[in-house]
């Protein structure tokens, strides 16, 4: 949804822009790279690309362009996702069979789409447009969700490789934890959702109240340094930590550590897109499940915010949009930088687990169509998460973005910020 305006120029400046990062995202992969599925989680790089094209032709092009014929009948069922109205797919974890169309030709197919949607938006009339600008501005926030997606699939893909290699980015200086610091908030009666103008998804309205009793939360994010105390008081041995489902994937799967971290010669090391280092101590743990963050929490005596206790926790502090989003320079989360008395790393670094399942706001109603399905159907055996992460596009995130993943993944830069409960003792924030 989107409340925004734009003109024919401004519509085809932003398509270029957004379509144009993808393809630099892509730019350091060989064609090999962009072939490789890791596990059903992870799509190639190649998928993503010609997804989200696939995306802009369906939704953009098919109902609107005069004489409409797709680029390949086939594409439309190998790079369908879960648009059930739309016809078949082919099946998700089967993805990285698909070596043709490759590399190549699916920027061929790219350039294509790009050259008819700029062609639409300068010859329809201003009341056409206008209907349609909705649905674009929804495919340029699609493509960007894939290009965080891309990073997060590639660098699974290359964990794996035994040659270890590097995708990209240098890692930062060395840092150490500071002290974990608490911002009291008051709570009350609250707004939660999308307010105002610009964009947003369906799942963030309608904007509605929620009641809060007082609480705080963590002023930064849990750090690794403080991970590996977790770890070294057995917190991956101890069942009284852990929810049901998380202790039976601990058991299952033997997790151990972060889903990235390896013991070698009695030293933890981090595999990152900038290549598998020593952990820093300093920097905020990241790639941890839902299950992991809610045992860690009860290890630590806390919890874990609500996600309206997020959003009006960080609305309450005030503030821009901005944090480490979009780190093309270590493509990783950054250590929290000095203690302000407020709230540090709101957005970027990495995205974080509230306590919430991912249900429907009061009174919220799916589009109609195909394009419904985007998020409602989602809605069932997911948890929330806010905020962003090093790799979230800048102007990507808001107080109200609700991102989900089920409890037990751990490929998504995912981590952790405390809350805890009790009255306001102080710099309250309203």
């Amino acid at each position: 949804m989107t409340r925004g305006t734009w003109t024919p120029d401004t519509l085809i400046a932003r398509y270029d822009e957004v379509r144009s990062h993808t393809e630099r995202l892509a730019a350091p992969l060989s064609p090999e790279d962009q072939t490789v599925q890791s596990m059903p989680d992870v799509s190639p790089t190649k998928w993503h690309r010609a997804h989200v094209t696939w995306f802009f032709e369906t939704f953009v092009l098919a109902d609107h362009e005069p004489g409409f014929a797709p680029f390949q009948d086939q594409y439309w069922f190998l790079f369908n996702s879960y648009y059930e109205a739309v016809g078949p797919r082919y099946a998700r974890a089967a993805r990285g069979v698909i070596s043709r169309p490759g590399a190549h030709d699916v920027g061929i197919y790219r350039g294509n789409v790009d050259a008819r949607v700029r062609d639409l938006v300068s010859t329809l009339d201003h009341g056409a447009l206008e209907k349609l600008t909705s649905t674009i501005e929804l495919g340029f926030h699609h493509e960007q969700q894939h290009q965080e997606l891309l990073l997060m699939d590639i660098k699974h893909v290359l964990s794996l490789n035994p040659l270890q290699p590097v995708y990209g980015g240098a890692p930062s200086a060395p840092t150490e934890p500071d002290r974990l610091g608490w911002v009291d908030v008051e709570g009350g009666l609250v707004e939660i959702g999308h307010r105002g103008a610009g964009f947003s998804f369906d799942n963030e309205l309608p904007e509605h109240q929620v009641y809060l009793e007082p609480y705080r939360l963590a002023d930064r994010l849990v750090t690794n340094g403080e991970w590996l105390a977790f770890m070294a008081d057995g917190g991956y041995r101890r069942a009284d930590l852990w929810l049901s489902d998380g202790w039976a994937r601990v058991q299952s799967e033997g997790w151990r550590a972060p889903f990235y971290w390896v013991e070698a010669d009695g030293v933890w090391l981090e595999h990152t897109l900038h290549g598998t280092w020593p952990v820093d101590p300093g920097l905020p743990v990241g790639h941890v499940s839902h299950y992991e963050a809610d045992a860690y929490a009860a290890w630590a005596g806390k919890r874990l915010p609500t996600e309206a206790e997020w959003e009006h926790g960080v609305r309450a502090a005030g503030g821009d949009v901005t944090g480490n989003l979009a780190d093309l320079e270590t493509y990783h989360p950054r250590a929290a930088g000095p203690a302000t008395g407020r709230l540090r790393q709101a957005y970027g670094d990495c995205w974080e687990w509230t306590s919430s399942a991912y249900l429907p706001y009061p009174g919220f109603h799916p589009a109609d169509g195909a394009i419904g399905e985007y998020n409602g159907k989602f809605m069932s055996g997911q948890m929330v998460l806010r905020g962003g992460c090093a790799l979230t596009p800048a102007g990507h995130t808001r107080p109200s973005y609700r991102n989900f993943f089920p409890p037990g993944s751990r490929w998504a830069l995912s981590g952790v910020r405390l809350a805890d409960g009790g009255a306001p003792t102080g710099g309250v924030a309203r």
